[in-house]
Order: structure tokens, then C-alpha cells, then sequence
């Protein structure tokens, strides 16, 4: 369940075991895995009942459904795709969904809720490509001692300040999250949309592989490991099993999947230029994402790694921080993406020890070049933040898109967190959670939006102090906060 995927990490003094390898957290794990053992099979009833055509639970109806017509007016709009605002215009909300942009607008319909922005931006939600919904805030400490039930009240709580921070819908690239999902989806828990990865899969050794060192040689009968069982992560160490375990997480929900590629930053025993699956490995998972119609993404940081990744048919590299030239051009020739966090120095990971120290000064170094890489050879490339066990750490999505100031003008950051990360998220097809336009403004898009107090075409810096910028907050044509002054 806790995956030391990158972020804040608590190492043993001896600076070789992290916390997730002691036996208090095994014992949690166990304890959490037991209880959403007991989620799933429920759940699996429910899916049956309804194939059944029988009666079954009852399903709360999606947000926007019932609630009555919003109509903003005197606003200034960045739409996600242009380079300045637009004014004079009319934005109708209704039924969940953004119905009209126009200048002027049509007659507000009968009944309908008037906005006055007094000259404030309206934007859309912003995309989080790289999370980790439950996660992202608790404390390593605090997940020793408490209960399953509060570290999911804990992570229902981050849920909520991540929508009030303006991110709208993220990526989960590593976490048991579709029973969270749902609870979102179903408004049971004020959240951002979630694409689920499910586990992340990897070799024995790899990066995710939390085992104790006593769990070793694993069991001959194939059985599950306590990290396992919970759902976050998966070993698969033959290209059958790999296969499996890729088919588990679709069967679940899975709208892409994460596979470890290489090396990671808090994994002290898996060194950044490690590399695991085998280019027929990756090959053999990646069929199995194609014939349900969406994509893999792949954990890698070094140019091999990288490259193994590209060449067995990757759609999108997480990191990739030490890619040299050769690679960067590999990928843009194969329109492969980058989906890169602007990690810059210990501020942006907490303080690591040991080797993860070590790691995490080599992605520092390499920032600047993978950024400049991906400009040179025109990568498509995603917006991340991947912050992990720790709220003030959360709190910085809005600081991380600032860093990007380094290469790119306020309206490209915009752009990528918003409409450019929107089409990452289309890539998962049919499985796509939320079939419909995300991360714009305009007809027929989920209305999902923010009224900034500024322009963030000018000042980017208003994304960082959400609480005092961010003056509404919608997703779904529900307003979660509203603090323009009537």
C-alpha cells in the first residue's frame, strides 16, 4: 500500500530500510488489505447485481445533474488552448456541463443562478498528470499508528484541498484508488476527477518492490506479499505474470497503466540507472493495455531505461530526468510523451538520507536539461507534481507550476496543465472514466472551472496562493468554493 514512488521518505538510521520495510507498516498493510479485500468483494457483488439486470445498491447521480443553471457574467476567459483573454462574454453552465460561450449570450434560462465576476478569470480546472490520491499528504509517522479508517478519512481530506488548491481532475500513477473513485464520482467525498493506474507493477528488486529483506526468497507457492495483497504495488518477474497483473488492474478499472521501468528516488535499493522489464516484457504487458484499447505509461529515469521503453511501444515516459539526446529525439520521432515534474531542489522533495539522497541530487541535475530536451525535439509533454507523504509538500502543486517559468511563458504552463494534459488523459480510449472534453472552455466541456482574482497570463505566481487567488472553484457545475465578494 505505501509506495515510496518519490517525495518525502522517513529512512531507518542506518539509511538502508525505509519505514515501509519495518513490521509496523507491514501490519498496517495487511490490516488495509484485508479491509479493501472486503471493499472489492462487495463491489464485485454490485457488478454482479447490475449484469443481473437484478436490484441492486442504489448509485448516487453524477454532481451536476439536478442542480439548477449558472450563469457567469463580466468575466475575462483563458479557454486552455489560447495565448489571451477573451471579454464580453456570457458562460451558461447546466447539467454538469458548460452549454454556451457566447458574446452576450442568450437569455438566461428561468431560474437560473447570475455570477457577477467583476472583471475576475475564468479558466478551467487544472490537470494533475502525476498523483497520488492516498498518498499525498499523511505523514509516514502517522501511517505507523493509525487505522485504516483514519488514513482513509486523512486522504479523503487532501481529496478535498486538492480541488480547493484548482486541480480539478489528476492522474493517480500509483495507489489502491478505485473504491475512492467511486466515492468522488458518487459526491460522497469532494475530490478532483481520478484516472486510475490501480497498482504499480515491478520486478523483484525494482523500484516498488517494499519487501523486508526476511520476506526473501519469495514464496514458492507464488504467494502475495503484504504490499501486494493491499493493491499498491505488484511484482511480476515473467511476462505471463506481468500479463496478469496488467489484466487485474484493467478488470478493477484501470484507465492506463503503470509500469517501473528503472530505478526510483526513495527506493534505496533500486539506483536510477537500474532498468527491469525486459524490452519482450514490456512488450508482452503493452499488448494486453492495446487490446483493451488504452495505453501504458512507463517509470524510467536513465536513457536506457527509457528507450527499452520506447522501442516495446510506451505511449508515455514518468520522469525521465537523465534522458541524453539520442533518447529525446527517439521519443519525438515515436510521438512517445513526457509526463516530467520540475523537481529543482530538496524544497520541491523534503529531505532525503542515503541513497535516495544520492538519487534525488541526480534528478536536480538533470531538470534543466530533460526540460530542454524535450523544447529542442518538441515532446509532447505533461504536467506533474508527484508529491507524496507530506501536506505541506500537497500544498505545492499550484508553487511546482511556477518552476516552469524556467522554460516556458505563462500561457504554454497554462496551457500544458489544463488542455495539453487533457489530451494525455484521452489516450486511454474507451476506458477513459469521463468520456468528454476536460480542460477547456467552451461548449459541451465539463464545467469544470476557476474564477482567478488576476490574470495568471501575466502573474502565474496567483496558481501558488490558491486560498487567496482562487475565488471560485467548480468541477461538474458544482461549486465547491465561493468567495467573490456580493
Amino acid at each position: 500500500m505505501f509506495s515510496c514512488t518519490s517525495g518525502e521518505e522517513a529512512l531507518a538510521s542506518d539509511h538502508t530500510t525505509c519505514f515501509c520495510h519495518r513490521p509496523e507498516i507491514q501490519i498496517l498493510n495487511r490490516r488495509m488489505g484485508a479491509d479493501l479485500s472486503r471493499r472489492g468483494f462487495l463491489g464485485g457483488i454490485a457488478a454482479t447485481v447490475a449484469a443481473q439486470g437484478l436490484p441492486g445498491l442504489a448509485v448516487a447521480q453524477p454532481s451536476g445533474a439536478a442542480r439548477r443553471p449558472i450563469v457567469f457574467t463580466n468575466f475575462r476567459l483563458f479557454d486552455g488552448t489560447s495565448a489571451s483573454l477573451r471579454d464580453g462574454l456570457r458562460l451558461l453552465v447546466e447539467g454538469g456541463v458548460v452549454r454556451s460561450v457566447l458574446a452576450g449570450g442568450p437569455k438566461p434560462p428561468e431560474g437560473a443562478e447570475i455570477i457577477d465576476c467583476r472583471g475576475k478569470t475564468i479558466m478551467p480546472g487544472l490537470i494533475d498528470a502525476h498523483w497520488h490520491t492516498l498518498f499525498a499528504a499523511l505523514p509516514l509517522p502517522r501511517l505507523l499508528t493509525e487505522d485504516a479508517g483514519y488514513i482513509h478519512l486523512a486522504a479523503s481530506a487532501e481529496s478535498e484541498r486538492t480541488l480547493l488548491r484548482g486541480f480539478t481532475t489528476v492522474r493517480d500513477l500509483g495507489g489502491f484508488v478505485f473504491a475512492f473513485k467511486q466515492a468522488v464520482d458518487e459526491g460522497l467525498i469532494a475530490g478532483p476527477r481520478i484516472y486510475p493506474s490501480g497498482a504499480m507493477i515491478t520486478t523483484t528488486g525494482g523500484h516498488g518492490d517494499l519487501r523486508m529483506l526476511s520476506e526473501l526468497p519469495r514464496d514458492a507457492n507464488g504467494s502475495l506479499s503484504s504490499v501486494e495483497r493491499s493493491g499498491g504495488g505488484m511484482i511480476a518477474d515473467s511476462a505471463a505474470e506481468l500479463q496478469l497483473r496488467v489484466r487485474e488492474q484493467l478488470m478493477q478499472g484501470a484507465s492506463q497503466i503503470k509500469l517501473v521501468g528503472g530505478g526510483g528516488v526513495s527506493s534505496p535499493r533500486s539506483p536510477l540507472d537500474m532498468s527491469t522489464f525486459s524490452e519482450a516484457d514490456l512488450k508482452a504487458a503493452i499488448a494486453v493495455a492495446r487490446d483493451w484499447n488504452t495505453i501504458v505509461t512507463v517509470h524510467a529515469y536513465a536513457p536506457e531505461t527509457v528507450q527499452r521503453a520506447v522501442s516495446a511501444g510506451a505511449r508515455c515516459i514518468e520522469h525521465a530526468h537523465l534522458m541524453d539526446e539520442t533518447t529525446a529525439k527517439m521519443m519525438a520521432d515515436k510521438g512517445v510523451w513526457l509526463s516530467i515534474q520540475p523537481f529543482l531542489s530538496a524544497e520541491d522533495t523534503g529531505t532525503l538520507t542515503g541513497p535516495s539522497h544520492v538519487a534525488s541530487l541526480q534528478v536536480f541535475a538533470g531538470t534543466n536539461n530533460a526540460y530542454q530536451l524535450a523544447i529542442k525535439h518538441k515532446i509532447k509533454t505533461a504536467f506533474g507534481s508527484d508529491m507524496l507523504f507530506s501536506q505541506a509538500h500537497a500544498a505545492r502543486q499550484g508553487t511546482m507550476l511556477t518552476h516552469l517559468t524556467k522554460w516556458y511563458s505563462n500561457a504554454d504552463i497554462l496551457k500544458m496543465a489544463t488542455s495539453t494534459n487533457a489530451e494525455l488523459l484521452a489516450l486511454s480510449g474507451p476506458r477513459n472514466p469521463y468520456p468528454g472534453k476536460l480542460g477547456v472552455v467552451e461548449e459541451g466541456a465539463f464545467a469544470d472551472l476557476l474564477l482567478v482574482d488576476g490574470n495568471p497570463l501575466d502573474d502565474i505566481s496567483l496558481l501558488a496562493n490558491p486560498d487567496r487567488s482562487l475565488l471560485i472553484v467548480m468541477k461538474d457545475g458544482k461549486i465547491y468554493k465561493n468567495t467573490l465578494p456580493r
